[in-house]
């Protein structure tokens, strides 16, 4: 009979919180309703916690954790990317009977279609989608979904300082203050710009929420969504759209804080959410970040 090394006592007796395997590949088919399946490439990671009289996991079982409950939930189609998690996570914990907790997390990306802004072009964008469901045993599953999308942002700061220098000019030129008002208005005022990255979590207790709802929270701290097609047309209505709707990161979180009140007008007070936006700097090496992570009650009540 083979040793099975993984269950002899380790060299030093010290408990480890996550013990398991990281970029598991597997395809998902999520369906729609109306609409064709979704076929997802979908990156899984896994792990269980590890007691101090264990040498190692076995992680194989991860393996065949997976590949049975992906066999058993794909023969039919998938609704919510949260089934999985919750499942293997369960799994997990049956099949590691000397681990007290159990974590699997599911990341995608998701493909959608969307039209430009003028000419109504058919183009992709691409975003990335998240499950993680983690398990106690003898406790109630904890799951998160999540999104991450791509936007940019104007720099409302560095606008009002050319804003400044642009009225000097134009009054040191002859222009009339009323002459400088019409002039400002009409044009639209140059700032550096930002590639912004939002993502938006959402505990889910005992309710569903649509990863699409998500998505529409994460674009609104965006000055302006992006677009991977753009004829000339297009691409000067996002141009002047940005430079209309700056906004610092701090900006860009409240409000996806107040799209969030409005979408998710039925999910209970106590439930959590954490919004999060990391802007790539263009003129400075460093990139800002802002995040809050709160109940949706304590929101609800600070935009009352």
């Amino acid at each position: 009979m083979l040793p099975d090394v993984q269950m002899s006592k380790p060299e030093i007796p010290i408990k480890l919180n996550r013990v398991g395997a990281k970029g598991i590949k597997k395809l998902v088919l999520v369906g729609r309703k109306g609409r064709r399946p979704i076929v997802l490439v979908s990156t899984f990671d896994v792990f269980v916690d590890l007691n101090e009289r264990l040498k190692g996991a076995n992680l194989s079982r991860n393996f065949e954790a997976i590949d049975e409950v992906l066999e058993n939930l794909t023969s039919r189609t998938v609704t919510w990317i949260e089934e999985l998690t919750e499942e293997i996570a369960k799994e997990l914990l049956n099949r590691h009977e000397y681990a007290d907790r159990a974590e699997v997390t599911m990341s995608a990306e998701l493909i959608m279609k969307k039209k430009t802004p003028i000419t109504k072009n058919r183009t992709q964008e691409l975003v990335k989608i998240f499950s993680n469901s983690s398990i106690v045993r003898g406790s109630k599953i904890n799951t998160w979904i999540g999104v991450e999308v791509w936007g940019t942002t104007a720099c409302p700061c560095a606008q009002e300082l050319l804003k400044a220098k642009i009225v000097d000019r134009l009054m040191n030129c002859g222009f009339s203050g009323s002459d400088v008002e019409k002039v400002l208005k009409s044009v639209v005022l140059p700032t550096h710009n930002q590639r912004s990255k939002a993502e938006v979590w959402i505990q889910l207790k005992g309710f569903k929420i649509s990863l699409e709802s998500l998505i529409e929270i994460a674009k609104a701290g965006m000055s302006c969504e992006i677009y991977e097609l753009l004829k000339r047309e297009d691409e000067a209505e996002v141009v002047e759209r940005i430079h209309k709707n700056p906004m610092f990161v701090e900006d860009s979180v409240r409000k996806m804080v107040e799209k969030a009140i409005c979408v998710l007008k039925n999910v209970p007070d106590e439930t959590m959410i954490i919004l999060r936006q990391e802007n790539e700097e263009s003129i400075h090496q460093h990139n800002v970040f802002a995040e809050i992570v709160a109940s949706i009650g304590e929101l609800r009540k600070k935009l009352i």
